[in-house]
């Protein structure tokens, strides 16, 4: 079955009882038991909903897994990941990454005594360097926010199983129409479903996919015990997004492609960074492990001014100023003082998070509307 088949119809059948082609929204803490233990497979909602179940169901099929879990956040399902480790385990993470995932491993998890190593992935000698006996999990985050650096999965998974480590890879950006880790060696995606699977900009949800059942009853049993999961209706109305995800993700390509060489031409922009340019340091990388190229984009301005960065994200008018990504609508944000100010200021610079880097979440409007935007904004 081909991605647009399974992102409408994979885990999910017409209702039995009405026969209702969409999946009931069971807005219901408990169910009914004709006798101790003599249940139809649910008994507590925080354990399993049947249309929590759907979605998992449907993700898991996307990224060609076995196990999918829904939890009420993206870092609810980070969180879910780490807690499968023990205290004296270490993490060998990208150092390019999500700012709320660097809060959560460093004001959370380092103080239950579980160390963090940042390195740069784009050279694997650097992941090898760091991963020590005590290495259980490397983590990566591909395509990586804010600087959209690619990182090589295969051999992210080589080293992985030689040290006798779990591989989980943040598959947000790319979502599972662009990418999928599982068939690269990964041994869990994770997804902020939030952004693109999602893809309306009104749920706050995560998930978890896998194939091995270890794994897998490792995280159905943490996400039953600390009981982050997501709600009945937000898993019903990303059931409903997912089934333009292929559609969308299709247009934020095409829309990001003439972004980006629009900004590269422009005499205000110094660096472009989106991995469908030949000139990014990762496009062969990009090429081959993805379908496509996404619709992320960042950028730095001439001059590297904090205030001209401000002025610009102000003045947009189709775009909107605002946190988040992978909605149809544009976003633009400055991650400096926004999605990564969690991370000190000094350890930005060395990722290359200058002050006037500008993000883009390019939306699926008429693209030559999002370009006259950001022209006369830079003008």
């Amino acid at each position: 079955m081909k991605f647009g088949t399974k992102a409408i119809h994979a885990g999910v059948k017409p209702d039995e009882s009405t026969g209702a082609i969409m999946t009931p929204i069971y807005q219901t803490s408990t169910y009914v038991q004709d006798g101790v233990g003599n249940h139809k497979g649910y008994q507590y909602s925080r354990t399993q909903n049947p249309t929590r179940h759907a979605l998992e169901k449907n993700l898991a099929a996307l990224e060609n897994g076995k196990h999918g879990a829904c939890f009420g956040s993206g870092l609810a399902a980070i969180d879910c990941v780490i807690k499968m480790l023990n205290p004296g385990d270490e993490v060998v993470s990208t150092n390019d990454l999500y700012g709320g995932t660097f809060r959560l491993f460093k004001t959370i998890f380092e103080k239950y005594g579980i160390k963090f190593h940042f390195v740069g992935m784009s050279d694997p000698s650097e992941v090898e360097a760091a991963v020590n006996k005590n290495t259980k999990l490397i983590w990566v985050e591909t395509p990586t926010n804010p600087m959209i650096n690619i990182i090589d999965i295969e051999a992210m998974a080589k080293i992985s199983k030689s040290a006798g480590a779990m591989l989980c890879v943040d598959n947000t950006f790319a979502t599972p129409y662009l990418q999928n880790p599982l068939d690269l060696g990964a041994d869990i995606v994770m997804h902020s479903v939030t952004k693109y699977i999602g893809g309306h900009s009104d749920v706050v949800m995560g998930a978890l996919i896998c194939k091995d059942d270890a794994i897998a009853d490792e995280m159905y049993r943490i996400q039953n015990s600390s009981g982050a999961v997501t709600a009945p209706m937000d898993s019903f109305l990303v059931l409903r997004g997912i089934k333009t995800l292929h559609l969308r993700v299709q247009r934020h390509c095409e829309n990001a492609e003439k972004v980006a060489r629009f900004l590269v031409s422009h005499p205000k922009v110094d660096k472009v960074y989106w991995p469908g340019l030949e000139s990014h340091p990762n496009h062969a990388i990009a090429k081959r492990q993805m379908r496509g190229f996404g619709g992320m984009i960042s950028f730095d301005l001439e001059g590297n001014s904090i205030e001209d960065a401000h002025t610009i994200v102000k003045n947009v008018k189709v775009f909107a100023l605002a946190e988040s990504l992978g909605g149809v609508e544009s976003l633009i944000g400055h991650p400096a003082t926004m999605t990564h100010a969690p991370i000190p200021k000094e350890e930005r610079e060395k990722i290359g998070i200058s002050d006037s880097l500008i993000r883009l979440s390019v939306g699926v409007e008429d693209v030559e509307d999002i370009i006259e935007d950001l022209s006369q904004a830079l003008s």
